[in-house]
This record gives C-alpha cells, sequence and structure tokens, in this order.
C-alpha cells in the first residue's frame, strides 16, 4: 500500500472548544495502515497551528502551547478549524480570515467543527455550499451567511474540498470520514476499533 504522509494543522485559538480540535486530534494522529504488521505506516503528521504561536487557553482553562504561528507554519494538506467561543472573536479577526483564505487554495481538505465553519463562512468558501455546524448555532449562521447551505441533524457535511462538522463530538465523526475517504473503510475501522470508538461506516 503505497501512501503518502499528510500534513495536518490544527488552528487554535483562545478560547477554542477543546473536544472540536482534541477529537480530531486524536483520530489523525493514531491512524495506522496495515496495523500490527510490519508495513505499519502513519499516514498523517499532526500539528497545531496559532496566529501567533506559543501558548493558548482554551474553554475550561486548559492551556495549549501550538507548534507554530502562522508565519512559521508549514503547507498543510488538511486544515481542521475547531469552534468554541472564540470564534465569536475570531470571526472578527482580518488575519485569521485572511489567513483561512490564502491557505484555502493551498489544501486538499478544508475542515471545520462546530461553530469553526462561521470562519469559513467569514471567509467566503462556504458561499452557494453545503455546510453544518453546532445545532444551537444553525439559525445563527443561516441569518448572518444566507448564501451557505446550512444542513441540520447531520454529523458532517461533505462538499468536496470543504467538510464542516456539527458540534464538539461530532468533530470525532469528521475525522473518521476523512480517514475513510482518503484510505478506506478499513483503515478507518481499524482506527476507531484501536480508539475503542463506535462508528458506523
Amino acid at each position: 500500500m503505497n501512501v503518502k504522509v499528510r500534513t495536518v494543522g490544527i488552528f487554535l485559538f483562545d478560547d477554542v472548544e477543546v473536544l472540536d480540535f482534541a477529537g480530531p486530534f486524536e483520530v489523525f494522529a493514531v491512524t495506522v495502515t496495515q496495523r500490527s504488521t510490519p508495513e505499519a505506516f502513519a499516514p498523517f503528521s499532526v500539528t497545531t497551528v496559532s496566529e501567533q504561536g506559543g501558548m493558548v487557553t482554551a474553554r475550561n482553562g486548559l492551556k495549549v502551547t501550538t507548534d507554530y504561528s502562522f508565519s512559521s507554519a508549514p503547507s498543510y494538506d488538511i486544515l481542521v478549524i475547531p469552534g468554541g467561543m472564540g470564534t465569536r472573536r475570531e470571526v472578527h479577526n482580518p488575519n485569521v480570515i485572511s489567513w483561512i483564505q490564502e491557505k484555502f487554495p493551498e489544501v486538499e481538505l478544508m475542515t471545520s467543527v462546530c461553530t469553526g465553519s462561521f470562519l469559513l463562512a467569514e471567509a467566503g468558501i462556504l458561499e452557494d455550499k453545503a455546510a453544518t455546524t453546532h445545532w444551537a448555532s444553525i439559525e445563527r449562521m443561516r441569518e448572518t451567511y444566507p448564501s451557505v447551505r446550512v444542513e441540520e441533524n447531520t454529523k458532517f457535511v461533505d462538499a468536496g474540498k470543504i467538510v464542516t462538522s456539527a458540534g464538539i463530538s461530532a468533530g470525532i465523526h469528521m475525522a473518521f470520514h476523512v480517514v475513510q475517504r482518503l484510505l478506506g473503510t478499513d483503515v478507518a475501522q481499524n482506527t476507531a476499533k484501536h480508539m475503542e470508538y463506535d462508528i458506523q461506516f
């Protein structure tokens, strides 16, 4: 099985929801092809990035030191934009929005969890596309971004280059979907079994 290593960047900011980023981080970080064989291979290299680099304080006080700043970050194949209360601030941060706009043409997949989809919408990349967000923010997204085709009662929406998920734990489902899409059902199932996570593919 000839698989390239895909770089995954997870954007962090103050008041980011912890499981929004930690869930996908874990899925991508523990994914291995041909697990328990000599040919076992880790197909994702996962790092974190914040606007300035250094430490961010996630929801409920969890402190995380990010790997890179916007200026020092490597190129990414996949970007994960999580949500949380901090998105209400970051949606008005021109540096964040322009960074997302700049990175979108470069990545293979742009993904979001929960209200991270508001940052994608503000960047203009959800225009006329199907997307979702946390159930409590569905109407706010419809009102704020009427050009986005907001879907509800779903764990995630795959719109091709963009994959958005519903709230918090739904990001884990989204990440497993990405693993399945890129590497196949067997790899996704084996990863879920390793994590002891119940999910149907």
